[in-house]
């Protein structure tokens, strides 16, 4: 089914919609805060600029770890390998009960902020936060990169029109 609009016909639904035609490589954003690590599934990270090295992540408001963020003044953007869906879906998760055990699966380590990296990442980049940008629901977080992390081989996670490609 196909959607075509413009103005004010360009709703959330519409919006979404048409965000989810962007094939993707999940990332898991994480930080450690005064409450321990948290994190979430970061589908909107990207690079600013290469000089300096520079990221954005774009966190909803309501996301606890954008207390973590600002208070640690830190964050990681992990590049998800394929077959780690289930991990990627346990930081997608709306819940902050469980976010300690979030960390259970696989490996995590530090670089240079203290924020987790995870071990089986495809690449890292560790940021320190420089600028918070507050637009609507969301802030947009701006860090320069302070570590990095690239694996050299493996295949990424894909998140395509509301679902992972692997499994």
């Amino acid at each position: 089914m196909s959607l075509d609009a413009t103005g004010d016909a360009i709703d959330i639904g519409a919006f979404w919609r048409t965000l989810g035609e962007r094939a993707i490589g999940a990332t898991v954003v994480t930080t450690a805060g005064a409450e321990g690590p948290n994190g979430f599934l970061g589908l909107s990270a990207a690079h600013v600029c290469a000089s300096p090295p520079t990221m954005v992540v774009s966190v909803d408001k309501k996301t606890s770890a954008l207390e973590g963020i600002l208070e640690s003044g830190g964050f990681a953007v992990n590049f998800l390998p394929e077959g780690t869906a289930a991990l990627a879906r346990a930081f997608g998760g709306k819940s902050d009960e469980d976010r300690a055990a979030r960390f259970v699966e696989g490996e995590w380590d530090t670089l240079a902020t203290g924020a987790p990296v995870y071990g089986a990442a495809l690449g890292v980049f560790d940021c320190e936060v420089d600028q918070v940008v507050d637009r609507g629901n969301v802030a947009l977080v701006i860090g320069t990169v302070k570590g990095v992390k690239a694996a050299g081989d493996g295949a990424p996670l894909v998140f395509f029109r509301g679902k992972f490609l692997s499994d």
